[in-house]
């Protein structure tokens, strides 16, 4: 998708610190989906006439599919584009190969644990463009039609399990939540006890806390307050509430726009995540992306200039109101869109208030990386099908951290 500005040419003005260019192409590339009229917006209308100014010229390629893969593979065949998506999840790996320029933009306006998220040996290699945490999400229909009281701020583990064991008593055809065996739901949950991911004495699921947080969440199904979304047909938490099948799902804002197609209807409301009974916290995981500017692109320069632009204060706004994620710049916290009534807004502002939670880390692991879930997510797993008891699916896990961690 080429968009070429109609009075493209070199400006005397500056954008952050960087020099007007000669007319310049920019490949810039992102993943598929909603996010594929999200950069269309921004790029032929929100930021045209800045473009033009500019005399940049973007040439948009979304990518369908694994689209990590497609930007390591490019920068390594040298075919990747100027300027692209960097999820935080897998970020480190291109930032520790140096196949990203560090960021030289005033980024002063951003949240500073955004930032925190992409910077790597004590620089910066990635703007971020949004973020998002975790929610609870519920149809007030099903509560209404249960005669149960709706989730709220005020809720602990104990209290919304209460609500949705009443709800499945009420009408059998529906389950409370459908449950994913991942670290990337269950996680803020462990994460509200105070439990630590890196345990300084190298003990990750061994931990009280920790083993707390994976008793609850794996009796869920037992208790009758859930069903493995595997079992309703289902590969998300999500995709069970539109379908009704589900009473409330634990997401972050995209469920805004599958819901928006899948089950316009609805009524929803949104609260934050329930806190620890015991500690009284809540916990959160930030999920993050970024534009990070390939080291081997000709038009460097010219690329960093499409990501300041990108990331505009105006270019966030219009992409909050699209209901998708929550702008990266501080400016926009007490943005008026945001205090609105409509369901789009109040999820948006919940989903914002998720990143001043009690304990709240960003969705990475260090170098280690992604294998990290993976023996937490075997743990879950096992035992919610009833395949192992929690000893020894947790001590199977601290044994496979023990080696992941001593290489």
């Amino acid at each position: 998708m080429l968009f070429r500005p109609a009075k493209a040419f070199a400006a005397a003005t500056m954008l952050l610190g960087l020099p007007a260019l000669a007319d310049e192409t920019v490949r810039i590339s992102g993943w598929g989906g909603s996010e594929v009229a999200i950069v269309n917006g921004l790029v032929t209308n929100v930021l045209a006439e800045k473009l033009a100014k500019e005399g940049i010229t973007v040439k948009y390629e979304p990518v369908d599919g694994d689209f990590s893969q497609f930007i390591i593979n490019g920068l390594s065949a040298g075919t990747a584009p100027d300027l692209f998506y960097v999820d935080v999840f897998w970020a480190r790996s291109i930032f520790g190969a140096g196949q990203a320029a560090p960021v030289t933009q005033d980024v002063s306006g951003f949240s500073a644990n955004l930032l925190e998220a992409f910077t790597y040996d004590g620089k910066l290699y990635a703007i971020p463009k949004d973020f998002n945490t975790l929610a609870v999400h519920f149809n007030k229909e099903i509560f209404d039609d249960a005669g149960v009281a709706y989730p709220s701020d005020d809720d602990t583990w104990t209290t919304l399990q209460e609500k949705l064991v009443a709800v499945h008593k009420a009408l059998p055809e529906v389950d409370g939540l459908c449950i994913v065996p991942e670290y990337a739901r269950f996680g803020a949950l462990a994460l509200s006890t105070g439990w630590s991911p890196f345990d300084r004495q190298g003990k990750t699921v061994l931990d009280e806390r920790f083993r707390r947080a994976f008793d609850f969440y794996t009796g869920l199904v037992k208790s009758g307050a859930a069903v493995m979304a595997a079992d309703a047909g289902q590969s998300w938490t999500g995709g069970c509430l539109a379908s009704e099948r589900a009473a409330i799902a634990i997401e972050g804002a995209w469920i805004i726009s599958a819901l928006r197609d899948s089950a316009p209807n609805m009524n929803l409301g949104t609260v934050r995540m329930p806190k620890d009974p015991e500690s009284g916290k809540r916990g959160n995981i930030v999920f993050t992306v970024g534009w990070a500017v390939n080291a081997a692109s000709k038009v460097s320069r010219a690329a960093a200039k499409v990501a300041a632009l990108l990331t505009t204060e105006e270019a966030q706004q219009w992409v909050l109101e699209q209901g998708l994620a929550l702008p990266s710049r501080t400016g926009l916290a007490d943005n008026p869109w945001l205090r609105g009534g409509q369901p789009e807004q109040m999820t948006s502002r919940v989903i914002l208030e998720g990143l001043s939670d009690d304990h709240v880390t960003p969705y990475f692991f260090g170098d280690v990386g992604g294998s990290w879930m993976q023996p937490i997510n075997a743990a879950l797993n096992s035992v919610i099908l009833g395949e192992a008891d929690a000893d020894t699916a947790l001590a199977s896990a601290q044994s496979a951290f023990d080696r992941m961690l001593a290489k």
